[in-house]
């Protein structure tokens, strides 16, 4: 290692040790013949001190070329702090480092918006420079809050049997109401992979496998019009179970919400969680996905569980029945009757957890059962025909002794804004894209050469096309 500690580590316990720190030169102060330097690192931020005595002075007249931004290694001693110059907003606050030597490791070039805080500078510079916003400490520290939201997931459910596996990435074109991201097949011209708006169907065939309880922390993708919690691509905590009811669901994840606030935020939540119907809630507040933190009272967390809800709902653009949730929510009752109209009354095994007022994870029991998986289908439209197209290999996974299961989905990107009290999803995401669905950073999408079109078979129309080089 280049360094003995990190720029957060040194206390008054390490006073009069030797060491060699190394980071990013935060700011520099000439005061006559002192120099203070602020060295930066992921982990905090050390006062070094550079004097020009006799053997001293070659790190002293160094210093004077540091800019901010520089990568630099000193090696020195460490000091107390004058009485009355300590920071107590520093880990670090009650010492200082007397340099003896200084190398540069790095210069940088002028950054274009200093790196503090409270950033004056827009979001689209800041994305297209993400790797000067992040050494923010707010930026990095989201994801720090990120990395131990993860570590208390999988400690969690460690404990409760599940097993992580990955589902593909390239899959088949199932559409769910947003619009896939397509990929063409080299080797199948013509054809096309889908990138997977979650892994709904390979959850649930990971149950007829007899997997009994799964989870992955999943990336999804749905090309979909963009707002301040939507991404293109993002990230959810996806799990299922099988021989369970709502009430095992609601359960687990109020203890993995307990465990995680305790372990990433140490804020201790009460559980079980209110539960209010969904007509209830609509009459009451308005919405179904219902604030219940009063103005009196100063809860950073209120959560709720909102169930009943429907099972279908009519489309007045399309003119047609749909599901509320999606196709494979079960109906209360294990069954629905197609002889009258009284499937359209019947109520979903669908299941809502809202967090202050956003919606953060949603579920369902599933059907298991192919019959029945055919009739709801059928009422929303899609033949036997188009549904062995689309979905039969979930129909015949089903004829295979499928057990009764259920699970749900955590959209991490938003519960993590929640606990970090950012308005926008982008906050939170390492690298993410505008509203527009770019990224600044890398330049993506990109157009592509015409030998690449040509491998896939592919010949693109394309408006405001640039002239060939």
């Amino acid at each position: 290692m280049l360094r003995t500690h990190t720029c957060g580590q040194l206390t008054v316990n390490d006073i009069n040790s030797q060491i060699t720190l190394c980071g990013w030169v935060a700011s520099r102060r000439d005061h006559g013949k002192v120099i203070f330097i602020d060295l930066r690192d992921r982990y905090g931020l050390t006062q070094i001190v550079f004097v020009p005595t006799q053997t001293n002075r070659e790190a002293y007249e160094k210093a004077k070329e540091l800019g901010n931004e520089y990568v630099i290694m000193v090696q020195g001693k460490v000091n107390r702090r004058p009485k009355g110059t300590e920071n107590p907003r520093l880990t670090t606050g009650e010492i200082e480092v007397l340099a003896e030597r200084l190398s540069i490791l790095n210069t940088s070039a002028s950054v274009p918006f200093e790196i503090k805080e409270e950033v004056n500078a827009n979001i689209d510079i800041r994305l297209k420079y993400r790797y000067l916003d992040l050494r923010r400490k707010k930026a990095l520290d989201n994801l720090i809050l990120r990395h131990k939201l993860y570590s208390a997931i999988r400690s969690f459910l460690d404990t409760q049997s599940f097993i992580e596996v990955e589902s593909p990435i390239l899959t088949r074109s199932t559409p769910e109401g947003a619009r896939d991201f397509l990929v063409p097949s080299r080797l199948m011209a013509g054809q096309f992979y889908a990138l997977p708006q979650s892994p709904q169907l390979f959850k649930q065939i990971l149950m007829v496998a007899g997997l009994d309880r799964y989870y992955q922390i999943a990336r999804c993708f749905r090309d979909e019009d963009l707002r301040a919690d939507r991404q293109p691509e993002f990230t959810q905590l996806d799990l299922e179970m099988s021989f369970v009811q709502q009430d095992d669901i609601f359960d687990l994840i109020e203890r993995l919400m307990q465990y995680v606030f305790r372990e990433a935020l140490s804020i201790n939540i009460e559980i079980p969680f209110p539960r209010i119907d969904f007509e209830d809630s609509i009459r009451r507040y308005q919405t179904d996905k219902p604030d219940l933190r009063t103005p009196d009272k100063k809860e950073r967390f209120s959560f709720v569980w909102v169930t009943g809800f429907p099972l279908f709902k009519y489309d007045e653009n399309q003119k047609q029945w749909t599901s509320e949730h999606h196709p494979f929510t079960a109906p209360e009752g294990g069954d629905i009757d197609l002889s009258d109209d009284s499937w359209k009354r019947v109520k979903a095994l669908a299941y809502d957890l809202v967090l202050n007022g956003v919606e953060v994870a949603s579920g369902s029991i599933r059907i298991h059962q192919p019959q029945l998986q055919k009739k709801i289908f059928e009422i929303i439209g899609i033949d036997e025909r188009e549904a062995m197209s689309r979905f039969g290999f979930l129909i015949e996974a089903l004829r295979y002794g499928a057990p009764p299961h259920g699970g749900i989905a955590l959209g991490i990107d938003r519960f993590l804004s929640l606990l970090a009290n950012e308005e926008t999803i982008r906050e939170v995401i390492a690298f993410p894209k505008t509203q527009s669905g770019c990224c600044l950073l890398t330049g993506a999408p990109s157009f592509v050469d015409k030998a690449q079109l040509d491998e896939l078979g592919l010949d693109i129309k394309r408006a405001n096309e640039p002239e060939p080089l």
